[in-house]
């Protein structure tokens, strides 16, 4: 369910954590005869991490898969704290706060099914994709309208960098 107060919580935002599947992703896995799963990732989900990346939030990537397909992508991007294998996502997400000094409260987490609920009971703002499951939903501040890896990154990224003043960045002055 989306709580309007949601927005007050976009101005202390600094650190951005995402699950892959049904977030980065569609949840779909393509296996190929040779047993390879595929995944398709959005590319405006991409410009938007990137974005984030090169304005100097704090992003990271907590995922059960391991498929290191996605690492790379998310790497190519300027990620590199990509944790997948991760089965106890509270114990990698408090290594990786404590790690960087991250407090809780200027986190937003967005996550998609029952591993993620733990983790999102915890952040300041838990966000899920309008096809999260209904327990999800439940314990979200804010619920994407879009779907997962069909833009619902970009739309929570773009929302915390267009209150804080730094989404379009470099190109203000090329548009004044």
């Amino acid at each position: 369910m989306e709580d309007k107060s949601y927005k007050e919580y976009l101005k202390h935002i600094t650190t951005f954590i995402f699950d892959i599947d049904g977030v980065l992703t569609d949840g779909s896995v393509m296996v190929t005869t040779s047993g390879d799963m595929l995944r398709s990732m959005n590319i405006k989900d991409g410009y938007a991490l990137k974005t984030a990346v090169d304005r100097g939030y704090n992003i990271c990537i907590i995922s059960g898969g391991s498929n290191e397909g996605v690492r790379l992508r998310l790497n190519g991007l300027g990620i590199n704290n990509v944790f997948l294998g991760a089965h106890n996502k509270i114990e990698q997400l408090n290594n990786y706060l404590d790690s960087n000094n991250i407090d809780l409260k200027n986190v937003l987490y967005m996550g998609d099914d029952i591993p993620d609920f733990p983790v999102m009971k915890l952040v300041g703002l838990p966000t899920c994709p309008q096809d999260a499951v209904p327990e999800i939903k439940a314990i979200s501040k804010y619920v994407s309208h879009k779907n997962g890896g069909k833009g619902a990154v970009r739309d929570v990224i773009e929302q915390v960098l267009k209150v804080q003043d730094k989404w379009l960045g470099s190109f203000d002055a090329k548009y004044d």
